[in-house]
């Protein structure tokens, strides 16, 4: 049996400072990294303090990084960004006025070529059939059935599918 390696509090301070300082973290990965090291409860209090004084975490700065990174390189919508925060362990009252600063334009620059590239490599018997899927495929990322609706009614697909209210029953 393997026997768990014990981390004392300097050498997690260290640990963790040089792994802020490389990328930014949030204050609930690093009290699951302490956690998972075996680190008293008192002494992640003191980490995490400290941590936060000295500038090597920010909620707010870590959210802003990944709201940024999630919307240009991972294309992902408002409500799948808000789930993997709230995975994260930042506070509601830390993400939510950060997206909504985000400009819905944004979501839909970043939508309209998802939906365009992905709607001819959708397999489907009817296109009653490809719009379910195309809309199914665009929920799934997180946007917004009223984003995916004006980005398919403003013909951004070659075949300019025909989206209406009865699609969504």
């Amino acid at each position: 049996m393997i026997s768990k390696k014990l981390i004392t509090e300097e050498v997690a301070l260290r640990k963790l400072t040089m792994l802020c300082a490389r990328s930014e973290h949030s204050t609930g990965e690093m009290t699951e990294k302490m956690r998972k090291w075996g680190i008293a409860k008192d002494a992640q209090d003191r980490i995490l303090d400290y941590l936060i004084t000295h500038q090597y975490v920010d909620d707010e700065r870590y959210t802003n990084f990944f709201i940024d990174d999630k919307i240009t390189f991972n294309q992902w919508g408002r409500r799948k960004i808000e789930q993997a925060l709230w995975n994260k362990g930042i506070s509601k009252n830390i993400y939510q006025p950060l997206l909504d600063e985000v400009d819905d334009e944004r979501y839909l620059q970043v939508l309209r070529p998802l939906l365009s590239d992905k709607y001819p490599a959708i397999n489907a018997k009817t296109e009653y059939e490809r719009s379910m899927k195309l809309i199914k495929f665009a929920l799934s990322r997180g946007f917004s059935y009223d984003q995916i609706k004006k980005c398919i009614n403003e013909g951004i697909i070659k075949d300019d599918i025909e989206f209406s209210d009865e699609t969504a029953d």
